[in-house]
């Protein structure tokens, strides 16, 4: 039996038989040194994947490959020297060695291995070039022994707070700075005795790495090598009295290596940058507050609270960061594993520290006398009562008489979950998930006779699109009074009165008691109370009188929905996520 390659697989091999058969040189020159450091790199001396890059036959000689270059740059041949590319210890990447005579005349595939065991898909090459002073290239000079190395020169300028490649030099390992001085200064377009200081760029990562080097002491003894740069700059003792933020080269390569562009976004508008401010990933808490102050035009920056984003789900984290809660930029734009660049803001009222010894509830008062809600935000010291909370509430609301009392309800998912006693401290209360809501303890209850009970009161409707129908709650529960042998009717009747509704509504309402999720439906004739007797269930709020009607309110949002948009009942449904 034979097996039939499909055509689209001969190809991929065929494709993959060809790579194998080409390596990528990649050539950097002065000119693309000249044109990255400082614009778009600043340690090391080049980014390789912004250079010349040739696709070369692994066969090829490096004789060859000469002449293909020749023909790119337009330099002869006999004026090209290559050196190869090493990766240090330290994570740095500088030239190491120039080719030998004998290496030039292999194929380059060979170069290749020879150069990078860790990459075998590229060969990285320097390409010296001397120029005369007409700029025409001369004989690259004599390396035959290792007492020269070859120096890479960078000239920083304080002022303008910029640094930049101006060439390299061959040096003696025997001889000092001091000898070169009279060149660097020629380079860099000094006066030939201008006093300079030079500097070592050793590594950036993790941390940066710049000494100063004495110039009197040999090359030899500083420890450089072929492919060490050195930073130069004027002496700071002759910048006269103009500030400068980065008086040395060491200081700007660490501004440059910690420096962070962060995007602000209110908090109120999560989606939007607002602005960008220009930080160190090494500023404190206190720094960062402060320039933001400053961008914001704030007198008091303790008034800021920052709030760290969520690399996965793309908003803000839930809770905002402390003041002073950490030690550095880098800390507030972490997320695991995942770093970002943005901070969300918002301006307090009052100094963040103040605010962080005060808990903020958000209770919703509901008006006894009519259908209205009030919304009061409320801070107290963290130690203080529900009791010192509700206090606070009623200096914010109309009360229904002056010496009415107050109660706070937990609510969710439209049941009532817990009556909060009053001597609960409030620390713990979560309002983020739960609605809290005060409300007025009527005079029937503050008397209730041993008789009576309190019962929660619940709205809901049957599910009809489940397989097997489910109860769905709705609306403002509520708690009542039920007296001993009041029968259903009479509850109703208070029911309505206290609710409002009219009577041709209120006529279609079914009536339950509900246990467990199970509605067993009550005549008129019912005495509620005997509902109620059972104390095994888990809440209070698992046993209930249920009222069955329509929800009235997602009806209203139906209708607005379909005239405005003109489509049915059940793609309104399904479009506004609400199950009948």
């Amino acid at each position: 039996m034979s097996l039939i390659t499909p055509p689209t697989m001969k190809i991929d091999v065929r494709v993959k038989k060809q790579a194998c058969l080409y390596t990528i040189i990649k050539v950097a020159r002065d000119e693309d040194l000249g044109e990255q450091i400082g614009k778009e790199i600043y340690f090391d001396l080049v980014d390789h994947d912004k250079v010349r890059s040739f696709h070369i036959q692994k066969q090829m000689s490096f004789t060859q490959f000469k002449e293909e270059v020749a023909k790119a740059f337009g330099i002869p041949v006999q004026f090209q020297r290559y050196w190869l590319w090493a990766k240090r210890q330290n994570h740095t990447y500088r030239p190491n060695r120039a080719l030998t005579a004998l290496e030039e005349i292999r194929p380059v595939g060979e170069l290749r291995e020879v150069s990078n065991k860790l990459n075998n898909d590229e060969l990285k090459l320097f390409l010296e070039v001397e120029l005369c002073l007409d700029l025409r290239p001369l004989y690259p000079p004599g390396k035959t022994t290792r007492e020269e190395i070859l120096l890479f020169l960078k000239l920083y300028d304080p002022l303008k707070e910029r640094i930049r490649y101006v060439g390299r030099l061959f040096v003696k390992r025997r001889s000092k700075p001091l000898e070169i001085l009279a060149k660097l200064n020629e380079l860099a377009g000094f006066s030939s005795d201008e006093e300079i200081e030079l500097f070592e760029e050793i590594k950036f990562e993790p941390n940066v790495m710049c000494e100063h080097i004495d110039k009197n002491l040999s090359f030899r003894r500083s420890q450089l090598k072929d492919g060490d740069i050195i930073c130069f700059q004027k002496s700071p003792r002759k910048q006269g009295n103009e500030q400068c933020r980065f008086p040395e080269v060491p200081s700007f390569l660490e501004y440059v290596h910690n420096r962070q562009v962060v995007r602000f976004r209110s908090l109120e508008k999560p989606k939007e940058d607002e602005f960008t401010l220009e930080l160190s990933k090494l500023n404190n808490y206190d720094e960062v507050v402060e320039c933001l102050a400053r961008h914001l035009r704030l007198d008091d920056p303790s008034k800021v609270r920052l709030t760290s984003h969520n690399c996965y789900s793309q908003q803000p984290k839930p809770h905002p960061i402390r003041y002073r809660g950490v030690d550095r930029l880098t800390e507030m734009l972490s997320h695991y594993n995942q770093r970002s660049d943005i901070l969300y803001y918002e301006v307090l009222d009052i100094p963040l520290l103040e605010l962080q010894d005060l808990k903020t509830l958000q209770v919703n008062f509901n008006h006894a006398d009519k259908d209205e809600v009030t919304i009061c935000t409320v801070r107290s010291p963290k130690q203080s009562t529900l009791g010192d909370v509700l206090n606070a509430v009623k200096t914010e609301v109309e009360l229904s008489r002056p010496d009415a009392e107050l109660r706070l309800l937990e609510i969710f998912y439209h049941k009532i979950y817990k009556i909060f006693p009053l001597d609960e401290k409030i620390e713990n209360i979560n309002d983020k998930y739960r609605t809290l809501r005060a409300e007025e303890i009527p005079e029937e209850e503050e008397n209730l006779d041993p008789h009576s009970r309190l019962i929660h009161v619940y709205h809901f409707m049957k599910d009809t699109t489940q397989n097997q129908a489910q109860i769905q709650n709705f609306g403002e529960p509520f708690l009542l009074v039920i007296h001993e042998h009041e029968t259903l009717t009479e509850v109703k009747a208070r029911i309505q009165k206290k609710l409002l509704v009219p009577h041709e509504k209120f006529s279609e309402w079914k009536f339950a008691f509900v246990s467990l999720g199970r509605p067993h439906y009550l005549q008129d004739t019912d005495i509620v109370a005997s509902c109620f007797q059972r104390k095994d269930v888990y809440g209070a709020w698992e046993q209930y009188l249920g009222l069955e009607h329509t929800d009235n309110a997602a009806n209203q949002v139906i209708d607005s929905y379909r005239e405005q948009n003109g489509v049915a009942d059940l793609l309104v449904k399904e479009q506004l996520k609400i199950t009948f």
